[in-house]
């Protein structure tokens, strides 16, 4: 019996762990981990773009009087490439799917996924079309509203200023006379 391995006896041979070595050990698990999410994140921008490329053409193709988009890649914790205020494209969870999706007041809406690059090229082509046509409607509907009737300005705006002076410094100075014939 004395070979077999008395559980009590190795807890009091054993060393115990330092705090300090699992303090050490813990940091270089969180690295790798680090490591491996910072590939990642490397891969979805490097793959936004490739899209962001993809996209020059159309961009090219907009008047430089058209201030609706504003496209660049933004490096947060889930890059986004920015086609305007509103819409931007991400990578779907399987890091190899591209989402086209614009924000409005009722939530997010997914205009577009696919593995393709060209398909999420012809989707973000039909959105910017569309937004440049709705950019023209609101426009001429500016143009075509009824300006107000603007009234000429009133000249005799000074002369009122004046006459309002003289009455109120007469009725300070009637106010004051009537004061001291009083007190006397």
């Amino acid at each position: 019996m004395s070979d077999a391995p008395n559980p009590g006896s190795q807890a009091g041979e054993t060393r115990p762990i330092r705090l300090r070595d699992a303090l050490r050990q813990a940091r270089i698990e969180a690295a790798d981990r680090t490591g491996v999410v910072v590939d990642l994140r490397d891969a979805e921008v490097a793959r936004l773009e490739i899209l962001n490329e993809a996209l020059d053409p159309l961009f090219a193709q907009i008047p430089d009087s058209v201030d609706l988009f504003d496209r660049g890649i933004s490096q947060g914790e889930t890059p986004r490439l920015w086609i305007d205020v509103v819409a931007h494209v991400v990578m779907g969870r399987d890091k190899r799917i591209y989402r086209f999706v614009q924000d409005t007041r009722f939530g997010r809406v997914v205009i577009a996924e696919s593995h393709d690059v060209a398909a999420v090229v012809a989707a973000v082509t039909d959105y910017v079309a569309r937004r440049m046509i709705e950019r023209e409607h609101a426009l001429v509907a500016t143009a075509m509203a009824e300006p107000a009737a603007v009234e000429p300005p009133r000249r005799g705006g000074f002369w009122i200023f004046v006459l309002g002076f003289v009455v109120g410094a007469l009725a300070l100075f009637g106010l004051a006379l009537f004061a001291s014939l009083r007190s006397l």
